[in-house]
């Protein structure tokens, strides 16, 4: 991403363009702020690059800039030191290997069988006490059923039917709407491997358990480890589309597009699937392509098994239509842009993201007094519990910078720092302290002081907010709440359940509480780091725009005092605006309505000479 200040995007995937470079410096943007965007894009640049900023005019510095950006890319990279080699494993240490390690799921090699219903229902093949526990399931008594098959487990009666039992207890807990516990059974299921006859079960449950926590992590795991060809066909497209996202983390971006092509449209992952699409395209740079895919996730009428999933479609429509305005702004079309922004829904949660956007849109078309409306929208008191925009008032501040209304510029800088230092401070002393691997071992820590209250904390609410929008730490989150709901309803059994089947929950649950706290924490640290380097850019950024009012207020000195005839003919003079006959105008009083937010406009008159 390019400086936070010019292009303070939330996914703006486009590489920087000479002509967005030529926009900057052609709208008076301080010359000490285009470089700073330059050397912290981390575009690579090219000869063509540097002849167009010079045959457009481009100042030295920002051309230097690109050149040694050239330089620094063509310098010689230190190759990587080889991996260092494993030590051999006997058989009985890798029977002991925990699920997180690399042999356990898929490593039953070997053909698997086919279970079809007459070989798993059919009742009598199985020994009485199991046959006795699977009909309880199947009458629709889970607490029964899962006691008697814990029992089983626990005695290790049948060891040859252990996976049968397994899968049939993680049914059972499944039904009790107790997702986590039935989660770690499917997954001892799957660490049999391919060949168990069972694996083609537990897999999509595993699926259908992530769509209700929104915690991908141990699925992810055991997609890593199966080929495709062995993907269940129950699970195929869903399995496909992780397989997808999995290949697009790791910069994979051609085999994670030949995944994603592969999920069915009927499937309840296609609108997901399509929208990354679109990114990948986007970050190719195939922008006809990306429009293509995030106008028809748009234009979808979104369908789930769950209404939380209906819901999560929903914001993922109004994303693509925000998305597809991005697309126009970062090749300059930037009244296109606008119209695009205005389509975002104003009851979406995105609808104040695209305001910001839009001024950006309007400041660049230099029509400053619409920028300033817009800012006066996302700053109002409507979203001061859920926006966390400080670029905005950085924005307010070249607003009128460009205005050459300085005293503005002051107020609104001396506000910004006062309010976001502190704050820029505790997130480097937070991460300086979780920095080194003894720190980061203690990472649930910070999850505890963060989302459980114990530790004060000058962040904004607004920040844990825009925080819990990525979705690998709001899946954490809604999973760690997932266990003390499990952990209810272990409790509000009899004693006799509670003793068995939910003493070992309990312990599974606790043992998961460890684990998810530090994922979250972890997570929660590495958003963080983006948060404190935004902040640090945009202080940095506030000082170099100070520091330009300073030299521009010495500049208008010395022209008053060279032109010391000059008088000001506008005093005791009514300015007359003409308004269009289609609006009624409104003077704002310091008073906010839901109804007038996003229609704010300035009467701000530039003061430049």
């Amino acid at each position: 991403m390019t400086s936070l200040l010019l292009f303070a995007l939330a996914t703006p995937a486009h590489a920087l363009t000479c002509d967005e470079v030529m926009n900057m410096v052609n709208v008076n943007v301080p010359e000490a702020i285009v470089v700073q965007t330059v050397e912290e894009s981390g575009e690579s640049f090219t000869a063509d690059f540097v002849r167009c900023l010079t045959n457009e005019g481009a100042p030295d510095a920002v051309i230097g800039a690109v050149k040694k950006q050239i330089a620094r890319d063509s310098a010689p990279k230190e190759e990587a030191a080889p991996a260092e080699e494993e030590r051999p494993v006997s058989k009985k240490e890798a029977a002991r290997k925990g699920f997180d390690e690399e042999e356990e799921v898929g490593a039953g090699k070997g053909k698997r069988k086919e279970l079809t219903d007459k070989d798993s229902e059919e009742d009598g093949k199985d020994p009485q006490k199991l046959d006795d526990a699977i009909r309880q399931y199947k009458a629709k008594k889970p607490l029964s059923a899962s006691l008697a098959l814990h029992d089983l487990l626990k005695d290790g009666t049948f060891p040859d039917k252990e996976e049968k039992i397994l899968y049939y207890l993680g049914m059972s807990l499944y039904d009790l709407k107790m997702y986590h516990s039935a989660q770690y059974y499917f997954i001892e299921v799957l660490k049999r491997g391919t060949g168990s006859p069972f694996f083609k079960y537990a897999l999509p449950k595993l699926v259908q358990i992530y769509h209700l926590t929104g915690d991908a992590t141990d699925l992810n795991k055991v997609v890593a480890k199966i080929e495709p060809e062995d993907y269940p066909k129950g699970a195929k497209s869903q399995l496909y589309y992780l397989k997808g996202v999995q290949l697009y983390d790791a910069d994979k971006l051609s085999d994670a597009k030949k995944m994603l092509q592969q999920v069915g449209e009927k499937s309840d992952v296609y609108l997901r699937a399509t929208y990354l699409l679109g990114v990948i395209d986007n970050k190719t740079l195939k922008l006809k392509s990306a429009v293509r895919s995030f106008g028809e996730v748009a234009k979808a009428k979104p369908e789930a098994p769950t209404l939380q999933e209906i819901e999560a479609l929903g914001r993922l429509r109004e994303l693509s239509v925000l998305n597809i305005a991005r697309i126009y702004y970062g090749i300059g079309e930037h009244a296109q842009a606008k119209e695009m922004y205005l389509q975002v829904p104003r009851d979406s949660v995105y609808w104040p993201q695209a305001q910001f956007e839009m001024a950006w849109a309007a400041f660049l078309l230099s029509d400053l007094n619409y920028t300033l409306g817009e800012i006066l929208t996302v700053e109002s008191p409507y979203y001061s519990d859920s926006e966390y925009l400080p670029e905005a008032t950085v924005l307010r501040a070249l607003t009128y910078f460009n205005m050459c209304q300085y005293d503005d510029v002051d107020r609104t800088l001396g506000d910004f720092k006062s309010r976001y230092m502190p704050v820029h401070t505790e997130l480097k002393d937070t991460l300086k302290t979780y920095s080194s691997e003894e720190g980061r071992a203690l990472a649930d820590q910070a999850y505890e002081r963060y989302f459980e209250g114990k530790g004060e904390t000058v962040l904004p609410k607004p920040m844990f907010t825009r925080l819990l929008r990525d979705q690998e730490l709001s899946g954490l989150v809604r999973h760690l709440e997932l266990l003390d709901t499990e952990e209810q309803i272990i409790q509000s059994q009899k004693s006799q359940w509670k003793g068995a089947v939910g003493e070992q929950m309990m312990k599974v649950i606790a043992d998961a509480r460890e684990t998810l706290k530090k994922r979250a924490g972890r997570a929660l640290l590495k958003n963080m780091v983006g948060l404190a380097k935004q902040l640090g850019d945009l202080i940095g950024q506030a000082d170099i725009i100070q520091f330009e009012v300073v030299d521009a207020r010495r500049g208008d000195a010395m022209y008053r005092i060279q032109s010391i005839d000059l008088q000001d003919t506008s005093k005791g003079q009514d300015t007359d605006f003409a308004t269009s006959p289609k609006f009624i105008y409104w003077p704002f009083n310091g008073e906010f309505w839901k109804d007038e937010l996003g229609w704010y406009h300035y009467t701000e008159q530039s003061k430049c000479r």
